[in-house]
């Protein structure tokens, strides 16, 4: 490119250089990224260290904050830190601190922490409050590096040198992971357990021609175990440590635990690699409240630093536990992958490496430390060596030792004296005049001839390590060993095929559990006091129920059939006829809350089947719904039974309930009585069917300040009976009341004397129809009566006592 000269007026430039801008930013960006790649975001494969980190341990250990050291405040590692060897952010040096430090991000920990280091749900506390200090696996780490073992290098200010690696005698890279992102690569490492990653290392170290095999090396590494716990589902494991690239599943370890007779839940005691309980609570949280779970009724995290991680999920009374299991792994993070991608600087250079070559680079450093470390002891040795030897020499010709010292000028003649006369050199004659005059003992001169054995015991034994090789790698084997005894540890992931896993979709659930039953015709009964049970068509066993425990209902249905639970707040719950203990003994079966997740004060209205047959049968009537302010609806019965659990029958208005859910198909008449004694009396067939979504029709006209108590279809022979506020009642023959048309008033049934509102009413049949009277001072139980009074009068006064009392009817309880 050709050179343009000019001149600026200004004086700032006098030069001006062409250049492509592709080329300008082809090597900038490769300066950046090399840059990136080799001082910051990739792992060494000596230490398994990126550079902040080495020089965290670096600095710490300058710092004297050893094991058996006080902790001190992180603040101070950071400054250091930061200040002589990583000319970057404090924030990012302190994220690596407090990574070193967390037990549940690394198998073996180099930082021990004091203090909130954080979890996996929230970040640690500010560094000015923390604390910390080396472990003893840290120690490890750094252990001989003032042997001469690793290459030292300038720091960015040139002021003093900082390590390129650390001896490295825990494997680290392969124990503890790593994880980091560079420009244009990646690397992500799994952790390992720490005595499979020394049977591998072993098993490359003994078995050398041929090569260990991939299969071979598994057989005694056979997957990664995460600090979590968890399974590890083995989907390619074998490729991913061939080539250094894969995947594999890691999935929340569940129990399946039962909560009650009827309602099964989920334990969950371990979690995927680095997912958090609040993640997981929160995404199912999410997913009940967008109805994607329709079979969960509530997560909670119940997880302590005693017994650890729990999450405890309830789950519908009859729902298949393992399908809602399969859902969870499927639809929350109970289930996460991880990605191995095995990217060390390999020499300085970015490679992508498998198991094998892990632990052959591991082994290869840990030879070139030994021999080094060796042949520093052995240096050292020979010093002092010669040293004791210059000693010995001294002390047995010290007459002339002395002569000479006391003859000579000065220190320089006096060892040059010693030179020549001894046959010493210089650093032993400088030696013998730094020499303390209690070393001119008989005792002395023992030590020093023992010392001397031990030094030529010792410099032989180096010098037989450097030339055996074999002795090289059984020392390395045995410190490794050596740190499996005192840093090992169970594993903690399970390791399965896919095979293995009991995965149920929804719809195989179903479909498995209806195969296993036999469909039989069944009765469920439902009770004023909630409980519900199945009897048999030919009828109940023998029971005693409970006092005040009335029947309510009784629905005919089959085993495998579902029903629907209409409630007070015009929701619909699905209730599977399977999950309905039977009725024994003095249970009326089970609390209906058990298979229902009712709100406080909300209660179960009637119970909706659909037909009992393949299909003969005629469809089951509609059901007629009324709420207090007046509003009627009648809804499918097949709509009903079709609605997902929780969603509401009726759009209420707000302040307004259901007072009353009953069959009405056409040509039947329905009563609603007001809480100011007026009763309605129309034809069912004047109440529109709609859908599930629609608000309903206007139903009953009332009064200022009025409320429907109570209503019911009026066959033959059904009476109404009403309760007061003034806990009097009162039996009316439905007939009496004339059809009038929907949206009206009706007409007064009840003449009021100290009364002042109807609190109850009941529609329906006088047969079965019981009362049961309580005293005052204990409504629970019942008056002494000579006998059960069957309603049958009209108009007939059931306060004559001088007490007051309460009552118990079918159809509502105590009130």
């Amino acid at each position: 490119m050709p050179r343009q000269t000019e001149l600026f007026e200004g004086g700032y430039a006098r030069e001006i250089i062409e250049v492509p801008v592709t080329q300008e930013l082809g090597e900038s960006f490769m300066a950046y990224s090399l840059s990136v790649i080799t001082s910051r975001a990739i792992p060494d494969v000596r230490d398994g260290l990126k550079p902040v980190q080495r020089r965290i341990l670096h600095a710490m250990a300058d710092m004297g904050m050893r094991p058996d050291r006080p902790h001190r405040k992180c603040a101070n590692v950071v400054g250091e830190t930061m200040g002589k060897y990583h000319p970057h952010g404090d924030g990012a040096i302190y994220d690596a601190l407090v990574r070193m430090g967390q037990t549940f991000g690394r198998n073996i920990t180099l930082v021990d922490p004091h203090g909130n280091f954080g979890s996996l749900d929230d970040p640690p506390a500010a560094y000015r409050y923390t604390e910390c200090r080396l472990t003893e696996a840290a120690m490890e780490m750094l252990a001989e590096i003032d042997e001469e073992t690793v290459e030292f290098r300038p720091t960015f200010d040139g002021e003093r040198v900082e390590p390129l690696y650390l001896p490295g005698r825990l494997p680290n890279l392969l124990v503890n992971g790593t994880s980091g992102i560079a420009v244009g690569m990646a690397t992500n490492m799994a952790p390992h357990n720490l005595a499979e990653v020394f049977e591998a290392i072993k098993l490359v170290m003994t078995k050398r021609r041929p090569k260990p095999t991939t299969a071979e090396l598994m057989a005694v590494l056979p997957g990664p175990d995460f600090p979590s716990g968890g399974v590890v589902v083995d989907e390619g494991l074998a490729e991913a440590y061939e080539t250094g690239r894969g995947s594999v599943r890691i999935r929340a370890t569940a129990e399946i635990v039962d909560l009650t007779r009827a309602r099964q839940g989920i334990v969950v005691t371990e979690l995927p690699y680095l997912v958090g309980p609040e993640r997981v609570v929160g995404r199912i949280q999410e997913l009940m409240r967008n109805g994607k779970l329709p079979l969960v009724t509530d997560v909670k995290n119940t997880s302590d630093r005693h017994t650890g991680l729990r999450i405890e999920v309830e789950l519908r009374p009859g729902a298949n536990a393992k399908a809602v299991l399969t859902e969870l792994y499927r639809l929350t993070p109970m289930e996460d992958s991880f990605g191995i991608n095995n990217v060390v600087l390999v020499d300085g250079t970015p490679r992508t490496v498998g198991l094998y070559e892990l632990c052959q680079h591991y082994i290869d450093h840990r030879l070139d430390v030994v021999r080094r470390r060796t042949e520093f002891r052995l240096e050292k040795a020979r010093r002092r060596l010669h040293l004791v030897e210059g000693l010995l020499i001294a002390l047995d010709a010290i007459d002339l030792v002395v002569s000479i010292i006391r003859s000579s000028e000065d220190a320089a003649e006096a060892r040059d004296r010693l030179m020549e006369q001894l046959s010493l050199t210089e650093v032993q004659a400088v030696h013998i005049l730094d020499m303390q005059l209690r070393r001119l003992t008989a005792l002395a001169k023992l030590e020093l001839e023992a010392e001397a054995g031990e030094l030529r015991g010792r410099i032989d034994d180096f010098e037989k390590i450097l030339g055996s090789e074999k002795r090289q790698r059984k020392i390395v084997l045995d410190e490794l060993e050596e740190l499996v005894a005192n840093y090992g540890f169970d594993r903690r992931s399970r390791i399965v095929t896919p095979d293995h896993l009991d995965d149920v979709t929804l719809e195989e659930a179903e479909a498995e559990e209806a195969a296993s039953r036999v469909e039989e015709p069944c009765i469920v009964a439902l009770t004023t006091s909630g409980m519900i049970g199945q009897e048999p068509v030919s009828g109940p066993k023998p029971a005693t129920p409970g006092r005040h425990d009335v029947l309510a209902q009784r629905v005919a249905t089959t085993t495998h059939s579902r029903l629907a639970a209409v409630t007070s707040r015009g929701r619909v719950f699905p209730v599977a006829v399977s999950a309905v203990p039977e009725v024994t003994g003095r249970s009326r079966g089970t609390a209906l809350t058990d298979l229902v997740p009712l709100d406080k004060g909300e209660t179960v209205l009637t119970l909706v089947a659909g037909p009992t047959t393949g299909g003969d049968e005629a469809a089951p009537p509609p059901v007629l719904l009324v709420t207090a302010l007046g509003v009627m609806k009648r809804v499918a019965a097949a709509d009903l039974l079709g609605l997902a659990a929780g969603r509401t029958a009726i759009k209420l208005k707000p302040g307004d309930r259901v007072i009353a859910a009953t069959a009405a198909p056409d040509g039947v008449d329905l009563v609603a009585v007001a809480s100011n004694a007026q009763a309605l009396r129309c034809e069912a067939a004047n109440v529109p069917v709609q859908g599930a979504g629609a608000g309903g029709v206007g139903g009953m006209k009332l009064g200022e300040g009025a409320t429907v108590v109570g209503a019911g279809i009026a066959g033959p022979g059904a009476i109404v009976l009403t309760v007061s506020d003034a806990q009097t009642a009162k039996v009316t023959d439905a007939d009496e009341i004339p059809v009038k048309g929907r949206n009206t008033g009706g007409l007064r049934i009840t003449k009021f004397r100290a009364e002042k509102r109807l609190e109850w009413a009941y529609v329906g049949p006088d047969t079965g129809v019981l009362l049961v009277v309580g005293t005052e001072d204990a409504p629970s139980r019942p008056d002494p009566m000579p006998e059960t009074l069957t309603l049958h009068a009209t108009g007939r006064d059931l306060a004559s006592k001088a007490t007051r009392r309460r009552w118990l009817g079918t159809g509502v309880s105590r009130w």
